[in-house]
């Protein structure tokens, strides 16, 4: 959401006065799956995205971005209805969040406003909520943390011209489960132009190298590394009728990261095969 018009909604809410509407939920809006409402609020705005980010606060003048599915509701009190504190509205969030085992991750006071940061962890899936509260009016942002599907994945061409200009190229739309060193089958249109690439150019050798981020134990992730270099080689050969002579497997592990590993984000890019020119 633009910052600057969020700002002029919250001076809009603490000023006490609400927007015009016919004080009936928005078009198309609908309660998160999450919680239901606080009674006498109806929905002033919603937003429903396939994928965005959201920076969680988490601390004092600290952040956390959480990138997936993402919801953003604005509830205004409807006229002649007893206004709730902030603290309650928050309170509330924060009773219901716990009853189905979620956590509180931060929660602060900023002027006449309330603010918490909540999270859920089921199932493997994250859902982050953020709730901020100003009595006649309150905001929730939700992301349920999620991988994004990969539409654009590198093509042969800009392959090539990178391994031209630096002797390499980080190749992201490789696939695997977690821990493991199975292809996923939407890794086919990658490995599909990685073929082409070599086709292009006959006389192209690789080294396909395997690396991880710093999660688990050393030894652990070099092995994961290796076999997941060879997996990309051995699907090559056997499925793209590349000649084995051609490529070789290697496994660098979290020895060569090109993100500090300190955030998903981070973590995210460190996770990649590359290829190499030999």
């Amino acid at each position: 959401m633009n910052m600057k018009k969020l700002i002029g909604l919250l001076l809009l809410s603490l000023s006490g006065f609400a927007p015009l509407s016919a004080q009936e939920d928005v078009e198309g809006s609908k309660d998160p799956v999450l919680f239901t409402r606080m009674p006498g609020f109806y929905i002033y705005r919603y937003d429903d995205l396939q994928f965005d980010k959201f920076e969680f606060p988490v601390g004092p003048e600290k952040t956390q971005a959480v990138e997936g599915h993402s919801i953003f509701l604005i509830y205004w009190l409807k006229d002649n209805v007893q206004q709730p504190s902030a603290l309650q509205i928050v309170r509330n969030y924060t009773n219901a969040m716990k009853k189905i085992g979620g956590q509180l991750i931060y929660e602060y006071e900023d002027g006449g406003s309330q603010n918490v940061v909540l999270k859920l962890v089921k199932e493997k899936k994250e859902t982050w909520a953020y709730i901020y509260a100003a009595g006649n009016t309150y905001n929730i942002n939700i992301i349920e943390k999620e991988a994004m599907d990969q539409d654009v994945v590198a093509d042969a061409s800009s392959m090539a011209k990178s391994i031209e200009e630096t002797g390499k190229v980080a190749v992201y739309g490789i696939y695997f489960d977690t821990g493991k060193s199975t292809l996923k089958q939407e890794s086919q249109s990658t490995l599909q132009e990685i073929a082409k690439l070599l086709k292009n150019d006959s006389a192209l050798k690789l080294y396909v190298v395997g690396h991880t981020d710093n999660t688990g134990l050393f030894d652990a992730n070099m092995k994961l590394s290796m076999d997941r270099a060879m997996a990309v080689v051995n699907s090559l050969v056997s499925q793209f009728s590349v000649n084995a002579a051609r490529l070789k497997a290697c496994g660098d592990g979290p020895t060569a990261p090109v993100a500090a590993n300190n955030t998903e984000e981070g973590k995210a890019l460190n996770r990649r095969v590359e290829l190499v020119k030999q």
